[in-house]
Order: C-alpha cells, then sequence, then structure tokens
C-alpha cells in the first residue's frame, strides 16, 4: 500500500473494515536486524492479552528488505514514501483500525511485550500512555542503552521544561514506546515529520488537556548491526528546543519582551531627573539604551501576540481563557487610536525641541536638555507606529469566515 492510498483512508475506518481493540505501529527505515525480534514480541504480547489486534510495519523506504521481514511475521505492511519519523508515523496512525495504538521503534530497544502495562492503563480510560525509562519515573536504562549526553543532560532537561512550560506530567518526554486512543490521535492533528513528533504529541497532548498516564519500562541497547542510529545529538536537540519555543510564545516573546520593557522603564526613571548613584551618572545615553530597551522588548511583546494568533488559528495551540477575553476586546480601531495617540504624545515632544532650537535661533543646543525631549519624542513615535502596524496585522490573523 502507497502512502497515497494510506490517506485516503482518513480518520475513520473503510467499509467493510472490521474495528479491533488495538493496533502497533513501528516506524521503519533499514530495520532488516531488528525489525524480526520486535515482530515476535509484539506477537507474542497481543496473544498472551488474548486481545484482538494487528501490527503495522511503516515503512520508510526501506532497501534492506525490511518490508519482506514484517511480512514474514504477519505484519501489514504500508508503505511511506515521504521521509521523516513522524511522517511514517501518522501514516500508520491512518492506517490503524485499532481502538488503541501503540507506538514502538523497530531497534529492539524497547520490549514489546510490556505492551499489557500500556493496555492496562489504556482500557482505565487515559487517552495518552508515556513510556519512562529514567528512575525518576520507576523505569530503568540498561548499561549502553542511552548515550551520556542523553541520559544526563538533553532528556531530563527538555522534560523538565515539558513539565515547566507546558504542565505535562511526564518525567520522559523522548520515549518512544506509548500508547494512545486512535480519537486523541486524530484530535491532535500532528504537524512534525522528524524526530520531534513525539514531542508534539505530548506537547499538544497537554496543552488539550488531556489524561497523561506513565508507566515505567526498561530501556535496552540498540541491536541493530553496523549502522548508525537514526537519532542525531545536536541536530534532533535543536529542532526540538526550537519547537518548544514554537509552542511557547510566552516564553520565546512575551516573558522577554516585558523583562527588556522593565528595563527601559527603570533607564528612564533613572535618565529623566539625571539621577547620581554613587559615582554614576546617569544622563542622554542612558536614555538611548533605555529606549532601545523599551522599543526592543515592546516589539518581541507584539510578536508574541501574533505569534499565538497564528498558533489559534492554525489549530496549533488551542484557546484559553486570556485568548478569548483578548479577542473580545480587541478591535482594529482601538489599536490605531492607541497607536496614533502614542505616535502624537511623541510628536508632541518632538515639536518641543525643535521649539527649543528655534528660540536660539537654530544655533547650538544644550545637548544633554534637548535630548530629553528628543529621545521620549522618537521613542514613543516608533512604538506608536509600531502598534498601528501591529493593529492591521493582528486583525487579519484574527479575521474568521463567516459559518
Amino acid at each position: 500500500m502507497t502512502e497515497s492510498t494510506t490517506a485516503s483512508s482518513g480518520n475513520a475506518l473503510l467499509d467493510g473494515e472490521r474495528a479491533i481493540e488495538l493496533s502497533v505501529v513501528i516506524p521503519c527505515l533499514n530495520e532488516a536486524d531488528t525489525l524480526g525480534l520486535c515482530l515476535e514480541k509484539a506477537n507474542r504480547a497481543l496473544a498472551e492479552l488474548q486481545i484482538d489486534g494487528e501490527v503495522i510495519v511503516a515503512d520508510n523506504g526501506s532497501s534492506d528488505g525490511s518490508p519482506e521481514v514484517a511480512e514474514r511475521y504477519g505484519a501489514r505492511v504500508i508503505h511511506v514514501s515521504r521521509r521523516g519519523y513522524g511522517s511514517a508515523l501518522m501514516a500508520g496512525f491512518r492506517e490503524a483500525r485499532g481502538k488503541y495504538v501503540i507506538m514502538g521503534d523497530a531497534d529492539d530497544s524497547y520490549d514489546f511485550l510490556e505492551i499489557p502495562k500500556f493496555v492496562d492503563k489504556l482500557r482505565e480510560g487515559y487517552d495518552l500512555v508515556q513510556g519512562c525509562r529514567f528512575p525518576s519515573g520507576g523505569g530503568r536504562i540498561m548499561p549502553g542503552a542511552m548515550p551520556a549526553l542523553h541520559r544526563w543532560w538533553g532528556n531530563p532537561m527538555f522534560s523538565k521544561l515539558a513539565r515547566w512550560w507546558f504542565k505535562a506530567p511526564i518525567n520522559d518526554v523522548y520515549c518512544g514506546l506509548r500508547g494512545f486512543t486512535r480519537s486523541h490521535a486524530v484530535q491532535l492533528d500532528q504537524w512534525s515529520l522528524g524526530m520531534e513528533f513525539a514531542v508534539e504529541m505530548v506537547i499538544k497532548s497537554s496543552l488539550h488537556g488531556a489524561s497523561i498516564a506513565e508507566v515505567p519500562i526498561t530501556l535496552h541497547p540498540d541491536k541493530r548491526q553496523g549502522r548508525l542510529p537514526h537519532l542525531r545529538t545536536f541536530r534532533d536537540g535543536w529542532r526540538t528546543l526550537r519547537f518548544f519555543l514554537m509552542y511557547s510564545p510566552r516564553m520565546l516573546f512575551m516573558i522577554p519582551g516585558m523583562a527588556l520593557v522593565l528595563l527601559g522603564v527603570i533607564g528612564y526613571a533613572l535618565a529623566m531627573p539625571g539621577a547620581t548613584i554613587g559615582p554614576m551618572t546617569f544622563d542622554a545615553h542612558t536614555l538611548l539604551f533605555a529606549s532601545l530597551f523599551l522599543i526592543s522588548g515592546y516589539q518581541s511583546i507584539l510578536f508574541g501576540t501574533l505569534t499565538k494568533a497564528y498558533a489559534l488559528g492554525q489549530g496549533l495551540l488551542p484557546s484559553d481563557t486570556s485568548s478569548e477575553r483578548f479577542r473580545r476586546h480587541f478591535n482594529l480601531e482601538r489599536g490605531l487610536f492607541l497607536g496614533g495617540l502614542t505616535m502624537l504624545a511623541g510628536i508632541a515632544l518632538l515639536a518641543v525641541a525643535v521649539n527649543e532650537w528655534r528660540l536660539v535661533d537654530f544655533g547650538a543646543l544644550d545637548y544633554s536638555s534637548t535630548m530629553r525631549w528628543v529621545v521620549p519624542g522618537v521613542t514613543l513615535s516608533t512604538l506608536g507606529f509600531q502598534t498601528v502596524l501591529w493593529s492591521f496585522g493582528l486583525s487579519i490573523l484574527l479575521m474568521r469566515r463567516p459559518s
């Protein structure tokens, strides 16, 4: 079956297909060394559970005979032409007929005999059941199973960020052995094609208020022979961090922006009266730095709101109370009024500076005194102009097609 035929089945069973309880989906790219071991264990787990299930191998263009191995073990093979870990998994999910879906890698680092743990939790009503390889969640990592940098820094750091930024109740954000309801996978509507697919599932599940459980598992050394793992530490680490930031406009734009605005306000409070603290005197140069902080911080906050509006419109983020409140109170006219008023205030300050220049017959000015009019005037004019442009941009993003 090709990827195009996979996509045609959409998110519902085709006429005549029989619904089953569990689908095990295994992404595969040249995994002939270990795929048979994984399929043998998955089949044993299904038999021991006496569960009505299937095993699907989503092959991503293998050239080592992996599809033939899968067929020998009775798996259903779908061929996915678009490369990527996430791409293969999404194709597998679309073809799955089970009420529940369990995904796991084909390198035999995950023991598919642990499937019953996931099924038990899914039957209890959880939307997502995440495996945990770390002792903090009761798991176990066998010697040589995980690189030291991943074990002691990368995975714990990203897992902590997931708990902190997105309130995800997990200790192992990268674990690729996990189970979920098929309806939940459809609801998430994931986009990521690469390794960050696993992180996207956890983040979006948490943001959508899904019920999430974690079960301890054991990670074994990769048993593939003579080939490098698909994961690339620094490339995939950066892609994960980038993904975290994209899904958190608050951490990427809002908080840094508010910090810069605060520094700008403090700078103005010191420089406008020409305050002196010990040997330091805060004068016109401080005003310039403060204006830089204010303009940069305000721009960051505006970008944060635009990013949030786009993410909400595209379904990347679920709506929340603050977003709905803002949407009710914001309109283009109010934004234009606020921006225009700010620009007028800035122009008025600049006019005062020009008048001072006129009073000395357009000759030399007192630099320290005049800059206290010019710098705030330029800053307010810039902030007002930014607000006008932002108001038009945001109103476009908030447009909705009439129902």
